[in-house]
């Protein structure tokens, strides 16, 4: 199926591994001009390398606010605009109510919620001013169903949440969709960092049986932000394998 992305430009966020680089190649091969960024140079140029289509990178830190903005910026010098932008950034370590100092929120507020704030700042504005964008943010189903032993994603996500919902309302009349993917366990470093090597899919409650697969996980993030959808927004989007057990 086309979707519409030809010639569309992107900026992915922390696109040099993971969830990611899985929308980075999902976007680059349904034809959109993409520029991803990350912290290590090394490991944004082998990304880049198995993206292809003339990927091209930035390195840049989007764990607060300012590197959030500074992403878009250099995205946009790359690419003259970005009609796409999928923010995206690492989790916050994790830990429990009991274990977790107050010193810790705020950190974790600038990485998983503040980081998206200045990259929609500084993106959204043109989108509207050309009448066409796409933002997709990669959460987490925590956000419906509170990881226990990750309550600085829960608590920072569930906030960006908020956020994505309220803006996505605002600027619908402008032809820009603003939507988040919420995943749930996916073959990713974070998660071999959080539940080890081998993690258990049926054993963490996920009815597939299988963790996600990075890959599958880019299509989903791709279709939102194509001319197919252009109808969705403020919308947030279990990819979970059925792990979410809620009604809404």
């Amino acid at each position: 199926m086309d979707l519409g992305l030809t010639g569309r430009r992107a900026a992915v966020a922390a696109g040099s591994a993971g969830l990611g680089f899985g929308s980075a190649l999902a976007l680059a091969n349904d034809g959109a001009e993409v520029v991803i960024c990350g912290r290590d140079e090394a490991r944004l140029k082998d990304a880049i390398a198995r993206i292809g289509h003339s990927c091209r990178y930035v390195v840049c830190d989007v764990s607060d606010a300012e590197g959030g903005r500074e992403f878009v910026e250099l995205a946009t010098g790359v690419l003259g605009g970005v009609d796409i932008l999928v923010c995206n950034a690492g989790g916050p370590p994790p830990g429990t109510f009991a274990s977790t100092p107050i010193e810790a929120y705020a950190k974790a507020l600038d990485l998983s919620l503040l980081s998206v704030v200045g990259m929609c700042k500084a993106a959204v504005p043109s989108m509207q001013e050309r009448g066409w964008g796409r933002v997709v943010a990669i959460t987490s189903y925590g956000v419906r169903q509170p990881i226990p032993t990750l309550i600085l994603s829960n608590t920072a996500r569930t906030g960006t949440t908020g956020f994505l919902k309220t803006v996505a309302r605002e600027v619908a009349k402008d032809g820009v969709t603003v939507n988040s993917v919420q995943p749930g366990v996916h073959l990713t470093d974070r998660i071999t960092q959080v539940y080890g090597a081998n993690p258990d899919a049926s054993a963490m409650g996920i009815p597939a049986g299988v963790l996600g697969d990075p890959i599958d996980f880019g299509h989903a993030v791709a279709f939102l932000c194509s001319e197919h959808a252009r109808f969705i927004t403020g919308a947030h989007l279990p990819v979970d394998g059925g792990q979410y057990a809620g009604l809404q």
